[in-house]
């Protein structure tokens, strides 16, 4: 949620051609990079003056041909103006990942 506890939305139209493109590669929905801004904690590889969420989720499923137990989605971000231009997204399939406060 942004600083109003107002819940942020992405569509389609919000995505970069680029980062459509890494969302398939990594197996990502919308939805997941949405929960990820509003229920994530800060992710703690930011560079300067970007911005970043994380989230670990239940996953219980098949990966590229193997079972795992987490999903760990981090979506970096900027903030120009009021809005959110979303850069790249990040995901690791695995278990016990360390959580944020």
């Amino acid at each position: 949620m942004n600083e109003n506890n107002e819940w942020i939305y992405i569509t389609e139209s919000d995505l970069h051609p680029h980062l459509k493109s890494r969302m398939i590669q990594r197996g990502l929905t919308l939805q997941e990079i949405e929960y990820a801004l509003n229920d994530g904690w800060q992710a703690s590889d930011t560079k300067p003056g970007t911005f970043g969420k994380t989230i670990v989720y239940s996953y219980q499923g098949e990966w590229e041909g193997q079972f795992f137990e987490e999903k760990e989605v981090s979506v970096y971000y900027k903030i120009f103006d009021e809005y959110i231009v979303l850069l790249t997204v990040k995901t690791r399939y695995g278990e016990s990942f360390p959580r944020g406060e």
